[in-house]
């Protein structure tokens, strides 16, 4: 074993890490990342393991704080591992973001560029309206929810999660007493035994619309008629409720199959003034009012005009190309999930949007197939997974030149590496994070990007 492994040692804090954690080093230079722990703070740390050279620890005992350290307002913040920064000031959360961006972009893509400063929230909780729950036996045999700890299957048992639309923790804990009451068991990966898995909670911030979808192990189990009987009768806000059917093995939340159990098939809820259709497998925001605010910086970053040819890479619903396509005279869609381009032409249609086509493809694979064809594009939006785009996507850029290009990303460590691909080509003209996910490390960027003038066509 690693001597430094299971030492305890006094640590300064300095900065905190890409991941939110404090960032400390020891008398020989080791760096060691620990949890809640804050610059300008001291503490007595046990450092637990060793990944990728860096060492990762826990406090034992806090030794000095930090002026801009508050008390959580969840009891479980420090057991859970969800909310890393509910015991930072929100001020300081804002500010760690903007200089988490401004980092990245320096270190990885050498790009020295003002960073502007996060766009927060005027109340930082109760915004997800999606919440997910896995379900576990306690020790006496009682039903719990909760989170999953840090890298574990353990789940800590909560009561109210803070960052959670409210109505859902309500509706969660009614299952809970459903299931104690009827003696439905949880699912247990290790025996393969019991039912519930999971509980999904998918809300509506202006319709007032609910979606419950039941993770379930098998497709159908003893007592299903009466449990959701109860939870009909006791949650009466539901609007649609399914049962999701997920035997695999691991971690991997939801199944293919969705079975509807009660009510209506999706929810909608409203966007920058257009309407979306939420269904069980569906992407879509978790933070409805400042995804409002995210995209209203990507319209503005994009300069669109009235006869405009715009690409939306990595679509999901539609929800950015659909706010677009009113500006503009074309909208193309691109997105590997099917589902998700179902509910895109279904939302298209809903909104009485006619210039907007939305296809079924691996994004590279159709915007490379554009450039071999000599298509033209004027805008491109592109909202990528963590993992960023691809060489083929950004190679296909570079070779179709579109004026504008507006990257908005969830993971400054990706958007760094995409930007030093295509920077000799484009200037960044803005980089604005908005907060998305308070009390969390992560961050959303708003990137405006210009073609060279010398790169016009």
């Amino acid at each position: 074993m690693d001597p430094l492994i299971k030492q305890i040692l006094h640590l300064n804090c300095v900065d905190l890490s890409y991941e939110g954690r404090g960032f400390c080093r020891d008398l020989n230079d080791n760096v060691i990342l620990v949890n809640y722990l804050f610059p300008g703070e001291e503490a007595l740390v046990e450092v637990d393991y060793k990944r990728a050279g860096l060492y990762y620890g826990h406090i034992k005992k806090l030794e000095k704080e930090s002026p801009e350290r508050i008390k959580p307002l969840c009891p479980f913040s420090f057991r859970c591992g969800g909310c890393e920064f509910q015991s930072l000031s929100y001020k300081s959360q804002l500010a760690f973001k903007s200089k988490l961006v401004k980092d990245q972009l320096k270190k990885i893509a050498h790009l020295d560029v003002d960073v502007k400063e996060t766009i927060g929230m005027d109340d930082p909780y109760y915004y997800r309206n999606k919440i997910q729950m896995p379900f576990a036996l306690d020790k006496d045999g009682h039903v719990v929810y909760g989170f999953y700890k840090e890298g574990s299957h353990e789940v800590v048992p909560i009561s109210n999660c803070v960052i959670e639309d409210k109505r859902a923790n309500l509706i969660i804990g009614e299952i809970k007493t459903a299931m104690d009451e009827l003696g439905v068991l949880p699912y247990d990966e290790t025996t393969r035994k019991g039912y519930i898995r999971h509980a999904i909670v998918r809300t509506s911030y202006v319709y007032k619309e609910v979606m419950l979808i039941l993770v379930s192990a098998k497709e159908g189990f003893p007592e299903q008629d009466a449990l959701l009987q109860k939870i009909v009768s006791n949650c009466p806000e539901l609007t649609s409720i399914y049962l999701n059917v997920n035997s695999s093995f691991g971690s991997k939340i939801m199944g293919e199959k969705n079975i509807l159990l009660y009510g209506e098939s999706h929810i909608k809820d409203s966007l920058c003034g257009l309407d979306f259709i939420i269904s069980p497998s569906s992407f879509y925001q978790t933070n409805p009012v400042m995804t409002s605010i995210l995209y209203q910086k990507a319209m503005e970053g994009a300069s669109l005009k009235k006869d405009d040819v715009v690409l939306d890479a990595y679509s999901g619903t539609g929800t950015i190309g659909l706010v677009a396509a009113k500006y503009v005279s074309k909208v193309i869609g691109v997105e590997i999930n099917h589902d998700a381009v179902t509910d895109a032409l279904a939302n298209a249609k809903a909104n009485k949007i006619d210039n907007y086509e939305a296809y079924v493809d691996d994004a590279s694979n159709f915007i490379e197939r554009m450039a071999k064809e000599g298509k033209r594009l004027d805008v491109v939006f592109m909202d990528p997974p963590r993992k960023g785009s691809d060489e083929r996507f950004l190679s296909s850029l570079l070779k179709m030149k579109p004026d504008r290009i507006v990257y908005i990303s969830c993971n400054p460590l990706s958007l760094a590496r995409d930007l030093a691909f295509i920077k000799d080509a484009y200037d960044i003209e803005d980089v604005q994070p908005v907060d998305l996910f308070p009390e969390t490390g992560h961050v959303e960027t708003v990137c405006e990007l210009s073609l060279r003038n010398a790169d016009k066509h």
